[in-house]
């Protein structure tokens, strides 16, 4: 009977593009639906952008976009990367999708409203606000200085230099990261999920030590049950309630019957895994409600092991007080580090950019290949060493298994017209049909393994059948028996038949082999179900023999080796980046003049009489200037789109005033006022008129 399963990624965050560690987590998950899909059973694989929270909607508004648009942007590069490393969800859909908003909605109803007793506990609490930016501040927009070592500048919830955790009341000399400005403690009301109730608490311990979990999770979960020690060095004891809310403004969702009041995103974003189906199975025209009542479904969350607490406690406590289905497992991993656990960071060139992996031509399957051969199904953290990465790709995938099919099917095409022949049932005299029997009764070994996420072990094992079927290659030394066939006539048709055989039964295994490896190499295997003219896709491929007669393609080349200059560039630090040259109020300074020409100036302060608007002109303005001589200029100035003449009567002003007289339309111009803008006024519009400072008087020469 197939089994139905749902499984999912967790959600990356919406405000920024994968990094190689959602990568591994997809590569992972995306391997163990597939291998579950060969052996015929039907998987839902979703994931959904998480896009809600402060953080997004202040990075949208410093874009100068909306939060819809800003995620939107975000999401719409997803794709390369998915595509470009083979990892085939059947839906990506967000958190902000009217069906997380329902979801949501509604689970938290059934909390509140819960027949035993609600659920959801408001209480009033105190925060800081920022009353430029007119909001509440989450922890990581608070800075000031740490109360334990006195840093500067340190954020909200724990101090970078020192490691110290605290509140963000406890920082000395806070202010708001937005603005700069001193915040104020504001009481708000907030809503909490009671996970301190003994209805959760008595569930969530049965649930995470029913040992569905990995040991090493459930003993880590278990400490949350009990006293423990927190990072500031204080001590907490048991489960504590879970603030969900957060105060308008906010990127969210709508908390019902609450104006004003939105759900934390860290209530709705795994929601977002149901949203995610419900999409899907709404565009496969299946109901959503039927498929979740369904008792034989399994539900998986594959996720990182930095947020296990959100997957192993609230959410399954969410779950199961709304009446819903509880995961059946949640598999966590490791981080990844990079050659010999170097902390990532881009500008030292220890970063591992997976578009840059995909720009540099890199297989996406060696990756695929290496990561399956370090995760080991535990929490444990795994290193991408380059290498080890070069050696195991090379050697084992390319050495080891790729040329099997290279060796032996030029023999097929040269001699026997690319036709195979039988490899009978084993017995104890026939090394070729004990071969094939050897590889295919590894099956359940190399079944058990990927069923258990164990793809380190079910990779060492594929490659030790792998080493088999080279040892026996060699040792049948398959080269030699034209050359003997062509010495001893009598002997041709025997030592062919051996020939044949002993290609048959290699390429025999090598198909074995691919079945067993197409879960980490989809599309190697694709290339090889053509080359064979054979299916690899089911596990149960694996039992089904070529047979005589079959025939095979032609070989071709299925994988290039990874060339050492292709690491040496992946790692390379990017060139610092091109520190262009402002250009101040948007153009470049004028060259260079000596002091004799600046001499040629004659910069005076002036007085405006008098102001109009000139007739026939919406950007003149008539100026009667007085500079001191006894007698007034009239100078026209393109100001007017600036200036009211009303508001510029009585000012004081520079002017040129050695410039010589200009006739214009509207009059004689007897020089030019000194006025400041922009060169491109359509993005900077505005004129600043040059007004000197108290104390100046007319005639007055600017030196």
């Amino acid at each position: 009977m197939p089994r139905q399963l749902f499984v999912t990624t967790a959600l990356p965050y919406a405000n920024g593009n994968f990094h190689i560690g959602h990568i591994m987590e997809y590569i992972q998950a995306d391997i163990w639906v597939r291998f579950q899909r060969m052996q015929g059973h039907v998987v839902s694989f979703v994931c959904a952008d998480d896009a809600h929270g402060a953080p997004i909607m202040i990075a949208a508004d410093k874009a100068g976009k909306t939060p819809q648009q800003f995620v939107a942007d975000i999401a719409a590069g997803r794709k390369p990367y998915l595509d470009g490393f083979l990892i085939a969800f059947d839906n990506w859909h967000s958190t902000d999708a009217p069906e997380n908003h329902a979801l949501a909605q509604q689970i938290y109803c059934d909390l509140r409203d819960h027949p035993d007793g609600s659920l959801i506990e408001t209480r009033t609490i105190e925060q800081f606000f920022d009353p430029e930016k007119n909001m509440f501040l989450p922890d990581r927009f608070i800075k000031g200085e740490c109360p334990r070592c006195h840093a500067k500048d340190q954020f909200g919830d724990n101090c970078e230099v020192c490691g110290a955790v605290y509140a963000p009341t406890d920082l000395i000399a806070p202010y708001s990261a937005l603005t700069g400005a001193v915040p104020l403690l504001k009481s708000s009301e907030h809503f909490f999920f009671k996970l301190s109730d003994r209805r959760c608490v008595e569930f969530l311990q049965r649930w995470t030590q029913d040992g569905r979990l990995q040991p090493e999770v459930a003993n880590k979960v278990k400490e949350w049950f009990s006293v423990r020690k927190n990072p500031d060095g204080s001590t907490s004891e048991g489960l504590g309630d879970w603030d969900i809310s957060r105060d308008a403004p906010y990127f969210g969702i709508e908390i019902p019957d609450a104006p004003g009041k939105y759900f934390y995103v860290w209530l709705d974003a795994p929601i977002g895994y149901l949203a995610s189906l419900k999409n899907l199975l709404d565009k496969r025209g299946e109901d959503y409600e039927s498929y979740m009542a369904n008792p034989a479904l399994e539900q998986y969350h594959f996720i990182g092991k930095d947020i296990v607490t959100f997957h192993t406690l609230f959410w399954p406590a969410i779950l199961h007080f709304s009446g819903r289905k509880t995961p059946d497992n949640v598999f966590v991993h490791g981080f990844l580090t990079v050659n010999n656990g170097e902390k990532m960071s881009k500008s030292r060139g220890t970063g591992l950019d997976p578009l840059k992996y995909l720009r540099l031509g890199m297989n996406p399957e060696w990756l695929r290949y290496y990561l399956a051969a370090k995760l080991n199904g535990r929490n444990e953290d795994i290193d991408f060493n380059a290498e080890d990465f070069m050696l195991r790709v090379n050697s084992d995938l390319i050495g080891k298994y790729v040329n099997i099919a290279s060796r032996a099917a030029g023999f097929v095409h040269k001699h026997f017209d690319g036709r195979l022949a039988a490899v009978a049932p084993a017995t104890a005299d026939d090394p070729h049909a004990e071969l094939v029997e050897q590889l295919r009764s590894a099956s359940a070994t190399v079944h058990k393994r990927f069923e258990e996420r164990n793809t380190l072990q079910a990779v060492m094992e594929i490659m030790r059948l792998a080493d088999v079927v080279n040892g026996y290659w060699n040792e049948q030394q398959p080269w030699g028996l034209p050359k003997k066939a062509a010495s001893e006539p009598a002997a041709v048709p025997a030592r062919m038949a051996t020939l044949h055989r002993v290609c048959s039964a290699t390429l025999e295994s090598f198909r074995i082999l691919t079945v067993y490896l197409t879960p980490i190499l989809p599309a190697l295997s694709q290339q090889v179900e053509q080359f064979l003219g054979a299916s690899c896709s089911r596990w149960s491929d694996a039992d089904r023999p070529l047979g005589a007669s079959h025939a095979i393609q032609a070989y071709r080349h299925l994988m290039q080796r990874v060339e050492l200059q292709q690491l040496e560039a992946l790692f390379e630090p990017p060139a610092p980046p091109t520190i262009e040259t402002p250009l101040p109020g948007g153009e470049a300074i004028a060259p260079t003049i000596t002091i004799d020409d600046f001499a040629k100036l004659d910069l005076r302060v002036a007085k405006i009489v008098a102001c109009e608007a000139v007739e026939g002109s919406t950007k003149l303005l008539r100026l009667t200037l007085d500079v001191g001589e006894g007698q007034t200029r009239t100078v026209f100035s393109g100001i007017a789109s600036a200036c009211r003449p009303e508001q510029l009567i009585g000012k004081l002003t520079v002017m040129v005033a050695n410039l010589a007289p200009r006739k214009m339309k509207f009059g004689l111009s007897e020089g030019m006022v000194l006025a400041a803008s922009h060169a491109d006024e359509k993005t900077s519009p505005g004129i600043y008129l040059l007004e000197p400072l108290t104390g100046a008087t007319v005639g007055l020469r600017v030196r």
